[in-house]
């Protein structure tokens, strides 16, 4: 981190140098220069920033595991679902949402090795809004369940979904109070 520090003085003294060298003597072309200058540096703030969240994700996906383009993280600890999902938002992430068989053999395989005796874990699906329209935890509609056999079956009482082990992936409703694991989500750019 020090060496980021470094490489910003640096490539702001380049163009506080630039803009120097260049300079009009006249109060317009001052003004030009002083809004251009902001503008590159504000170009370099946009920049750095996105190297800091890259940088965060790189350590996400260090502590948890990298499959296709997601970092998932499990969690420490059990929570509801929406402590869960908020949870898994304020580490820039969400809920586990797998999108297709692929996945959902992934996050089996990566929820046996880091929860281990762990028989399900919350997953970014609900039907909170619309009774029986299930959606993922940012309103997106689904195109792929892997639903247990004659799940979902909660009615109006169970509105998320969790991750069953023991079921080998597939996916049952159940009451969002109810505190369980979790494993977080995290789209590699």
């Amino acid at each position: 981190m020090p060496q980021m520090g470094l490489l910003i003085f640096f490539l702001v003294t380049i163009l506080l140098l630039d803009q120097t060298t260049g300079q009009s003597s006249s109060p317009k072309a001052r003004k030009h220069n002083k809004d251009d200058l902001k503008t590159q540096v504000d170009k370099l703030w946009r920049e750095v920033n996105s190297l800091k969240e890259m940088q965060a994700l790189q350590t996400v996906c260090l502590r948890g595991t990298k499959i296709y383009k997601k970092c998932y993280l499990a969690s420490d600890g059990a929570k509801h679902f929406h402590e869960a999902n908020e949870d898994c938002i304020a580490k820039g992430g969400t809920l586990a949402i797998p999108r297709d068989n692929d996945e959902t053999n992934a996050l089996r395989d990566y929820g046996k090795q880091s929860l281990p005796g762990v028989v399900d874990f919350w997953l970014g699906v609900t039907d909170m809004v619309n009774e029986g329209k299930f959606v993922d935890v940012n309103g997106m509609v689904l195109n792929y369940f892997n639903w247990d056999r004659s799940q979902p079956k909660g009615g109006k009482r169970e509105n998320c979904v969790l991750f069953s082990q023991s079921a080998q992936g597939k996916w049952v409703d159940e009451v969002c109070r109810t505190v369980k694991k979790y494993i977080c989500e995290f789209l590699i750019p």
